[in-house]
């Protein structure tokens, strides 16, 4: 990112030019509603450039993500409508919640930018395992991931794709679980072109292109809850063969029983692999690699860890371990609590989303209809808090003269 200075430009707007401001943002441009300010950038992904401000409104430090590009393709339109209707759904401690959503567009001919506002945090996963940490911090991690992906799952939202870039912690450990993860019609199959993403957190049913369920996520969990320990990646495979031959290689080949479940061209190609017969957790997660055991809960130590490892990194989803299983193992059942593990669910998720085929245009309509609709709520809130702030004022100025009146009938009744 260079390291050039903000210029504030207010930028002609039809909503009303006084409404946005301009500020460049290392290489990018952010045309953003006036209560943001400070601007700095914290990330860039496939999705869009992500900025901490200041929101001069509510008080309180937000990221703010521009969409980039969401309408050069199907896909990017359809991932973005999906991330928006998604964020307004959920509503957990441990999943990132969508504070804002505008366009400094005016109209639906002209709209191009999405900028949605969400809570700030302090860091990505991805920095937090360059750390030291001692087994309350791991666990504690691990318990809100799961606490998150049970809500997910409870709304028919199953991720598939979580990985440390999109999980966000504070200084406190609290932590966040940041996008929604693949789309189901996302194509991920085996036999697929390798393209730019991160696939060291993917499950096998995903990689070899089977049906999946739940349990899923708890794969890439444990692979998250592997690189907590070494401090590396797990499985760094450069494409999806290779991501298959690492997961063998230091697993094992899986039984017949489970091949027999791969589309016949997958099968082939699996069983004419090398066979392996892969490593204890034993040796996988030496002692050595853990931290010393916790003084303060027992079952936070090296082999209740490495069992839980052992449950969740299970080539077959047969045989791996549940979310609500994982959520009482006593590696992560000391933090438990039933408001947080079984909060009020998200509103129902409309899964025909993901089947819709639409044109660019028409999701381009379903994102606009979305942000001006939140921004009408955003207006209506904000003229509803002036109107608390009158009355208030009101109440304060007629309670001030009812006290001086008091205080002068008092002084009267006195002499």
């Amino acid at each position: 990112m260079s390291k050039q200075p903000h210029v504030y430009v207010a930028v002609e707007t039809g909503k009303s030019p006084s409404q946005f401001i301009t500020v460049e943002v290392g290489d990018s441009t952010f045309t953003i509603l006036r209560r943001y300010c400070n601007l700095r950038p914290i990330g860039s992904g496939a999705q869009g450039i992500v900025c901490a401000a200041c929101d001069t409104v509510s008080g309180q430090n937000v990221a703010i993500k521009k969409l980039s590009r969401p309408f050069q393709n199907v896909t990017h339109a359809k991932r973005a409508y999906r991330e928006f209707v998604l964020m307004k759904l959920v509503n957990h401690k441990n999943i990132i919640g969508l504070l804002n959503a505008f366009t400094p567009q005016k109209s639906l001919e002209d709209f191009q930018d999405v900028y949605l506002v969400m809570e700030l945090m302090d860091a990505n996963l991805c920095q937090v395992i360059q750390m030291d940490l001692d087994h309350e911090r791991m666990s504690y991690l691990l318990y809100q991931m799961l606490c998150g992906i049970k809500h997910l799952h409870s709304a028919g939202i199953i991720h598939r794709d979580l990985k440390p870039s999109n999980i966000v912690v504070k200084s406190d450990c609290t932590l966040k679980i940041l996008d929604f993860g693949l789309a189901r019609t996302a194509g991920t199959g085996f036999m697929m072109t390798p393209y730019v993403v991160t696939r060291y957190y993917r499950a096998p049913e995903v990689i070899l292109g089977m049906g999946y369920k739940a349990n899923v996520d708890i794969w890439s969990v444990g692979c998250i809850m592997a690189e907590l320990i070494r401090g590396t990646v797990m499985f760094p495979g450069s494409d999806h063969i290779d991501q298959w031959n690492k997961i063998i290689e230091q697993l094992g080949t899986p039984c017949q029983d489970f091949m027999m479940r791969l589309q016949p061209t997958v099968r082939n190609y699996v069983e004419n692999r090398p066979r392996h017969n892969g490593y204890t957790f034993e040796k996988l997660f030496p002692d050595v690699l853990f931290p010393a055991e916790s003084a303060e809960h027992p079952g936070l130590r090296a082999s209740v860890a490495r069992d839980l490892l052992s449950k969740m990194l299970v080539i077959d989803p047969e045989k791996r371990i549940s979310v609500d299983d994982a959520l009482r193992h006593p590696y992560i059942n000391v933090w438990f609590d039933e408001s947080e593990v079984n909060g009020p669910s998200p509103l129902p998720y409309d899964h025909s989303v993901d089947e819709r085929e639409h044109s660019v245009e028409e999701w381009k309509t379903l994102i606009y209809n979305e942000v001006i609709g939140f921004e009408i709520k955003d207006r209506q809130k904000t003229m509803q808090q002036h109107q608390q702030n009158h009355k208030d004022a009101q109440a304060a100025k007629a309670a001030g003269e009812a006290g001086k009146a008091a205080a002068a009938g008092a002084n009267q009744n006195h002499h």
